[in-house]
């Protein structure tokens, strides 16, 4: 296993260092630091200082004393806060970098690598002190998102160890980076509606311009309701992901991973088949493929695959039972036999080679992005010179499905793939989705297929007033 390109990912730090002088806190990043960790070989407290955590683990008494735990726990949490910040930054700095002054985003998929390393080695020093009886962990949501939070074990009075200083600090650094966007875009509003009352209109017109007028609180429920529509069927970002008019063959693609955030966990699971919106299916392509379901039928899906991955021993050791009840892998499985993904260059090539090729679609794109970004060497690179377009079904189902308008029990909208299949007749009511990626995908197309047909029928979505011509969907660059 060739992991020579973690250490030459960075001599691109003077590229980046040039480019991104702050986080995506706004603090200043010091590049000598990043320079310094040692991105091959693991950048956590415990395994610089060569300490076997697994054994310790496994082991019915580690040999850790309950300072040392804490000292290790706390110097990993203080890492992870730095780093996590810098990564998050590289993608609107890369994006952005129209002079093409930073050639590869190879820094900030290796930045993740170690990352997750990171991440696997905090897990597992939170486990130990479980084992040791110093504290029990529990789940917690706040706001944005689940957190572990320590709570005192019957040992730690007498061990003599705090827990402010290693409680997970993700939800305090999410939430602020949200706080102060939100304040931000407030900002902004205001300066808006204060130019339009200084303008003409607002002059001539009672009570000034309505141009940048967000609304006034209410406590109607029908003037609610009205104002949650309106704010539902408005064009926003969203938009760019929709198919144009011409879309044809497509690839359709879901992933399964470990969790939510793609500098912090694994791709264990990537399903992808192709279809034909509009010409026919190729009559060479195998038919009946064989789904883990038996009742999902091929139609005109073809060229069928499955990738499964696994992920590093420590990670497999303290298992997932949230992602085991989601999609009935079981990580601990996944220690030996399956090679990791951020770890096979051939897998990442041929996935990108697949994903340049025509238009790729996915239920909630930015999932997928957002991972491949940060997994697949050559593809941001790719991405951002615009020889990738991405199609995504979940602005399908909220602009043009009118079975997904918001409700008392649904107030955004139901927009999940399962509640979309349904009601485009890709998944049959007594059933739900699997949560896999190539019978995910697979219903996926179905649907979209099924809803391209109706709105072509009826002149909307793609065939409406503001419908796009050709292919449609998110791309950067020129594309001729």
């Amino acid at each position: 296993m060739n992991l020579s390109w973690l250490d030459d990912a960075k001599q691109d730090i003077e590229q980046w260092s040039a480019s991104m002088p702050n986080d995506a806190d706004n603090q200043p990043i010091d590049w000598r630091w990043v320079s310094s960790l040692d991105l091959r070989n693991g950048i956590g407290a415990a395994t610089r200082q060569h300490v076997d955590l697994l054994a310790m683990l496994r082991s019915s008494s580690p040999q850790l004393s309950a300072p040392q735990l804490h000292a290790l726990l706390k110097d990993d949490l203080a890492i992870r806060d730095r780093l996590e910040p810098t990564i998050a930054q590289c993608n609107s700095t890369f994006m952005m970098d129209y002079d093409r002054l930073i050639a590869s985003y190879r820094l900030p998929r290796a930045l993740a690598y170690a990352n997750r390393r990171l991440c696997d080695e905090i897990a597992v020093l939170r486990q130990i002190g479980v084992a040791m009886g110093l504290w029990t962990v529990t789940e917690e949501r706040r706001e944005r998102v689940t957190v572990p939070v320590l709570l005192p074990g019957s040992a730690l009075a007498s061990e003599g160890v705090a827990l402010d200083d290693i409680q997970d600090r993700t939800a305090d650094i999410v939430n602020g980076r949200a706080a102060r966007r939100a304040a931000e875009k407030s900002q902004k509003r205001a300066s808006d509606y204060a130019m339009s009352r200084a303008n003409l209109s607002g002059v001539t017109s009672p009570g000034g311009s309505t141009l940048f007028d967000y609304g006034s609180e209410t406590k109607s429920a029908e003037a609610a309701q009205l104002r949650r529509m309106a704010e539902y069927r408005k064009s926003d970002w969203r938009d760019a992901y929709l198919p144009g008019r011409d879309v044809d063959n497509v690839m359709g693609i879901d992933i399964e991973t470990t969790g939510t955030d793609p500098a912090r966990v694994y791709i264990i699971d990537v399903g992808f088949e192709y279809m034909n919106m509009i010409s026919p299916r190729p009559a060479a392509a195998p038919t009946g493929y064989q789904y883990e379901q038996s009742y999902y039928e091929t139609g005109d899906a073809y060229g069928q695959s499955r990738l499964s991955f696994g992920v590093p021993a420590e990670n497999a050791t303290l298992g997932n039972p949230l992602i085991l009840d989601l999609t009935g892998i079981d990580v601990r499985d996944r220690a030996s036999g399956f090679r990791l993904f951020d770890e096979w260059p051939e897998a990442q090539i041929g996935l990108l080679q697949r994903l340049e090729q025509q238009p790729y679609v996915a239920h909630n794109a930015r999932f997928e992005h957002s991972f491949f970004m940060l997994n697949v060497a050559g593809y941001a690179e790719s991405y951002r010179a615009g020889k990738i377009t991405i199609i995504d079904t979940l602005p399908m189902s909220r602009r043009w499905d009118e079975g997904s308008i918001p409700d008392d029990e649904h107030p955004y909208g139901n927009n999940t793939l399962d509640a979309y299949a349904k009601r485009q007749g890709a998944l049959d009511e007594s059933k739900s989705e699997r949560h896999l990626g190539l019978e995910d995908t697979h219903i996926m197309l179905v649907a979209m297929k099924h809803h391209l047909g109706v709105l072509h029928g009826e002149g909307r979505g793609p065939w409406g007033a503001n419908g796009k011509s050709g292919i449609g969907g998110k791309h950067c660059g020129r594309r001729w």
